[in-house]
């Protein structure tokens, strides 16, 4: 087939995927309280309120706040059982790496149940605290599964080299290792971050209605009608997973994280 049909197949797919887009960002221009597409006229009005309402301002800063110290969390669990699993290599250890990414692989609701179940257990249902740690063990198999990633890269014969010179396990962790899987563990970070800034099932069910996220705001929002806010919001979490991903697109390896590996000849 010519490549000018390849260039337009791909074209189209991407226009069939981008629609859904195009019609939100659309949405969110309306001069007027409506969901017309196209809009009626032209106004930044709806994404001025994310920042100005304080309703949409507090669950913006209690998503980004719990993003942030979920994610951080989950790197610091991830990262000494990757360390381990790479540094030691004992075959028992694949139990601990399969039980990381159990969390993950299991439906959300069926997670978020349990965490629910555990939570109540010990009297804790309902603390803001507990969706960040539920959170962190939800998405711990991001940075593990980038970690290991970044741990297989490592020529062993460095590590050879400076146990050689001397070095103990922590020094060469600190002075060989980190330096060359700090990108991953940057990457874990990242997707940890992203997805934790839009999930609601693990949240809601969580802390319910005493912590108030984005993606619960918005749901709350809608027991009052649908407005262009909840299309500015949408499309401010699009914007802002784009710039995540380019950012890792940019300074570290994308391709690789999401899975295609490069053949070294």
């Amino acid at each position: 087939m010519p490549r000018w049909f390849h260039s337009l197949l791909a074209g189209l797919v991407g226009l069939v995927l981008a629609a859904p887009i195009l019609v939100v960002a659309g949405v969110s221009l309306n001069a007027k309280r409506s969901l017309d597409f196209p809009p009626k006229g032209l106004s930044l009005a709806w994404y001025a309120e994310i920042f100005t309402d304080p309703g949409w301002r507090g669950a913006l800063i209690t998503s980004l706040v719990v993003a942030v110290l979920s994610a951080a969390l989950a790197v610091a669990i991830a990262f000494p059982l990757a360390w381990f699993i790479w540094r030691w290599r004992a075959p028992w250890a694949r139990a601990f790496e399969v039980l990381g990414m159990t969390p993950f692989i299991l439906p959300p609701v069926i997670t978020a149940l349990g965490f629910l179940s555990f939570w109540a257990t010990f009297d804790q249902y309902g603390e803001p605290w507990t969706v960040v740690v539920s959170h962190a063990v939800f998405f711990v198999t991001l940075p593990l599964v980038t970690l290991s990633l970044g741990f297989g890269a490592v020529d062993r014969s460095y590590v050879e080299a400076a146990s050689t010179m001397g070095a103990d396990d922590r020094t060469v962790l600190r002075t060989v290792v980190m330096p060359l899987v700090r990108p991953y563990v940057i990457s874990g970070f990242a997707f940890a971050f992203v997805l934790s800034l839009n999930e609601y099932i693990v949240a809601y069910m969580v802390a319910g209605f005493t912590l108030e996220t984005l993606p619960i705001k918005i749901f709350n929002a809608l027991r009052y009608g649908y407005t262009p806010t909840m299309a500015s919001v949408t499309v401010l979490f699009v914007l802002l997973t784009a710039a995540v991903f380019g950012l890792i697109a940019r300074f570290g390896d994308l391709p690789r994280l999401l899975g295609a590996w490069v053949r070294q000849d």
